[in-house]
């Protein structure tokens, strides 16, 4: 398992996924109605998003023992194309 985890391509994976997460429930939290920029609770906004990030990573080690060792997905094959 440590070896998967220590691939550039893992890593790259495990962040992206960490960003798209966190930019999601950063927005779902924020809402739509939402009228300006200072009604808007930022440190709520921050914790979910933080919360959401850490899930995200968490995920991505656990996929690292699965499928494609080199990366964070759970659905790669091994040696399959992406």
């Amino acid at each position: 398992m440590t070896r998967r985890l220590l691939t550039g391509q893992f890593w790259g994976d495990a962040i992206e996924r960490m960003v798209r997460a966190s930019a999601s429930s950063a927005l779902a939290t924020i809402g739509t109605g939402t009228i300006g920029i200072l009604d808007i609770a930022w440190p709520a906004v921050g914790s979910i998003a933080a919360g959401a990030a850490a899930v995200s990573l968490l995920m991505s080690i656990v996929a690292g023992t699965t499928g494609d060792p080199a990366t964070a997905g759970f659905t790669t094959a091994a040696g399959g194309t992406r």
